[in-house]
């Protein structure tokens, strides 16, 4: 097979799968009302430290699996088929739910250039969430547009996501430096430096949104045959993206910060975007509006190719059906990608909300995938200091499984996240019976 990923390739495919659009919203939503600016800054660090934990086990899979599949392929061929459907199941859900995530983001995007005034054809609401026809055209739209580049080549869209990635980073960077130095910094100081206090509820609640908010670190393992290096050294190539992530996600959160006290950010329609307006006027959210759409669009396209190859490989493996593992002329999976498109494509009909319902139980599935290949890893380790490394990333994944799960966690999952989760195994254990069975 031919190597088409070089370093900058899967820099930007990992910085692109990382940061969507909750990167540019949750400062305003979440962070800066229940965390502020400091414990969330620590919350972001002390989460991106315990997946570059993780990414020690992925370092291990790496080393000795570059099979298509990752996680799904690693567990499968050290614990058994069972075992293997599950990780397959769970990351499954994780990379296809992101796709119609940052394309409903388009929408969003859509609305806030032109205005409400420009939604027509109003179907019905779901979850509060109003649906109209103009809202699933702009995701369908995006979804196929996407699916063609992908069926291209992996050459082309890969082209696209280091323009994307890059365009974000910078952009992001700049956001930072100029709305700090046009901002008032006593202001800020009163807000979030004076009478400031350590809070690890407010910090884990930061925390537990980690495997939503960093899933994209583990693209890698899906694209581990087409890299024209050594596949352990990617592992570098993750941590300097998870670095890169905690700065994103930071540097959003104190560009809002610099404008809006806790109180006042979740009284704002969008506190990084009304920020950076009244700090560099609509010149700079022009810019600003740039960045968010390299967020977004990178985010499709990362987790379209995570995916599509996720899929065919469950198709190699004969849990689905094969023609998912065709190729085409291009070297890529016509119909995985296919596959991928048409179930992102129910997305738009169920709106936003119901979404991101799925998105944050998919953090749990996530945690799951974590688990399994530190336990693997851990088990597979030949270096002492290395497997107590791996012995401890199991004990985080299964940590942020019990925030997201346990009763009295300050991040346990909404009771509609909760019930899509135990739908979602359900309807795992009826296709795997029914697959075994048949």
């Amino acid at each position: 097979m031919e190597k088409k990923l070089g370093r900058f390739d899967v820099l930007a495919l990992v910085i692109g799968s990382i940061i969507g659009w909750g990167s540019f919203t949750l400062p305003g939503k979440q962070f800066l009302n229940q965390s502020g600016v400091i414990n969330t800054t620590i919350g972001l660090i002390a989460g991106g430290v315990l997946v570059m934990l993780i990414q020690v086990a992925y370092h291990v899979m790496l080393h000795g699996h570059i099979e298509e599949g990752g996680e799904f392929t690693y567990t499968l061929n050290n614990l058994g088929r069972g075992h293997g459907f599950i990780v397959g199941w769970s990351l499954s859900l994780c990379y296809l739910s992101m796709i119609p995530l940052n394309a409903s983001a388009y929408v969003l995007l859509f609305k806030v250039i032109f205005g409400e005034k420009y939604s027509f054809g109003y179907l019905y609401t779901v979850a509060s969430y109003k649906v109209y026809v103009s809202d699933v055209l702009i995701m369908s739209l995006v979804i196929i547009i996407f699916s063609y580049i992908n069926i291209k080549g992996l050459k082309v869209s890969s082209k696209v996501q280091n323009i994307m990635s890059f365009l974000l980073v910078i952009i992001v960077f700049l956001l930072v430096f100029f709305v700090g130095y046009k901002s008032d910094l006593k202001v800020f100081q009163k807000n979030y430096l004076e009478n400031y206090s350590f809070s690890f509820k407010e910090i884990s609640t930061v925390i537990s949104i980690v495997p939503f908010l960093f899933v994209g670190f583990d693209v890698i393992p899906q694209v581990a045959r087409e890299l024209k290096f050594k596949a352990h050294r990617a592992t570098l190539l993750a941590l300097i993206s998870i670095l890169i992530g905690v700065f994103i996600y930071a540097g959003l959160n104190l560009v809002a910060g610099f404008s809006f006290s806790r109180e006042q950010a979740i009284q704002t329609n969008w506190a990084v975007a009304d920020s950076v307006i009244s700090k560099l006027g609509y010149v700079g959210f022009s810019i600003m509006l740039v960045a968010l759409w390299a967020a977004i669009t990178g985010g499709i396209n990362g987790f379209m190719i995570a995916s599509s190859k996720l899929i065919a490989s469950l198709s190699q493996k004969g849990i689905m059906d094969k023609k998912y593992s065709k190729k085409n002329a291009n070297d890529v999976y016509p119909y995985a990608i296919i596959f991928v498109a048409v179930v992102s494509l129910i997305a738009p009909w169920i709106g936003r909300e119901v979404i991101l319902y799925i998105v944050d139980m998919a953090s749990v599935l996530a945690a799951v995938a974590y688990g399994y290949v530190s336990y693997i890893s851990y088990k597979n380790s030949k270096v002492k200091y290395v497997k107590i490394l791996c012995f401890a990333a199991m004990i985080v994944s299964i940590g942020f499984i019990l925030l997201l799960l346990f009763p009295y966690s300050p991040a346990m999952l909404k009771m509609p996240a909760l019930i899509f989760l135990i739908l979602w195994t359900v309807f795992g254990i009826i296709v795997y019976y029914n697959h075994t069975t048949s």
